[in-house]
């Protein structure tokens, strides 16, 4: 079978000066994607600012001789979101592709979470991908076509200890994305996340020996798929690191059904079968979980 390309396909890459979104802006990039690099270019908590990081990384294109350009706009705010996209229709007259990839971290035990660790942290993950998309959305549609990949984290599917702020963001970027997926389906957008195992400088102290195993470059892949026009699904989750990749899905299970309403006894004594993982459903949008819930109840 071919190569995948991107011939005259406009990225957007947040967070690319480093880690995973220099990973991903590279071999888009080497693909023939055009590709705005965006970076704020702070540290790990969100602090400071520099142009040096993405102007590297577009600097290591050009090199190549792909093309791509530097935005330097936090995507924490509206008018950050608005920019980045702007330069996109400023430099290259579209957008076809948006990974939402910036971060930060601000870990403490929840005892000691306070508001300067949680927003800074709401703020760049799951508002920046709203308002990063939101500004992209209104052109995917025009031009009956978009890929949105969200970067979610186990740390949200399934829980880590000190990153209620990072577990609570993650966890509604896929949530962000479901909907993204039924909102962009007649439209030819096609929104779907990864959790992603990498080697990073927010991840590179926590990976321990196995951070060798864990590069970026082995994630980029799946990222690099789920942006291609012939990627075929919408409204999924993979997790993906060291070579590995995964499906992770919400699922549903047949439950138990009280035959002449419910009391609290019901739940106690009927909570095994409640809880049986045996013959579950895995529904695509919130009507197929109503119709199993209706189904359920005999309508």
């Amino acid at each position: 079978m071919a190569d995948l390309g991107y011939d005259g396909k406009v990225a957007i890459i947040t967070g690319a000066g480093g880690g995973l979104g220099r990973s991903h802006a590279l071999e888009l990039a080497k693909r023939g994607a055009l590709v705005v690099v965006n970076d704020l270019g702070g540290s790990v908590d969100g602090e400071g600012g520099s142009h040096t990081a993405a102007q590297q990384v577009v600097d290591a294109i050009k090199a190549a001789g792909g093309e791509a350009v530097a935005n330097y706009d936090s995507v924490a705010t509206p008018e950050g979101g608005q920019s980045i996209v702007q330069t996109a229709l400023d430099t290259f007259e579209r957008v076809d592709i948006v990974i939402n990839n910036a971060g930060i971290l601000r870990d403490a035990a929840f005892k000691n979470m306070d508001a300067e660790k949680l927003e800074p942290v709401i703020d760049v993950h799951l508002k920046g991908a709203f308002y990063v998309t939101q500004a992209a959305w209104g052109h995917m549609r025009e031009q009956s076509y978009g890929r949105i990949v969200s970067t979610s984290s186990g740390a949200g599917l399934f829980g880590n200890f000190g990153q209620t702020n990072y577990g609570a963001a993650k966890a509604g970027l896929v949530g962000f994305t479901r909907v993204l997926a039924v909102e962009g389906a007649k439209n030819n957008i096609k929104a779907n996340a990864i959790a992603p195992v990498a080697k990073t400088r927010m991840t590179e102290e926590l990976l321990g020996a196995m951070a060798d195993k864990l590069a970026p470059e082995l994630v980029t892949p799946v990222v690099a798929w789920l942006a291609h026009e012939d990627c075929p699904v919408s409204g999924e989750v993979y997790s993906c690191g060291g070579g590995h990749v995964a499906r992770v899905f919400t699922g549903v299970t047949p439950g138990w059904t009280g035959a002449e309403g419910l009391s609290v006894e019901d739940v106690r004594d009927h909570f095994e079968d409640i809880r049986s993982e045996d013959g579950y459903s895995v529904p695509a949008n919130l009507t197929d979980e109503m119709m199993l819930t209706l189904k359920a109840l005999g309508g």
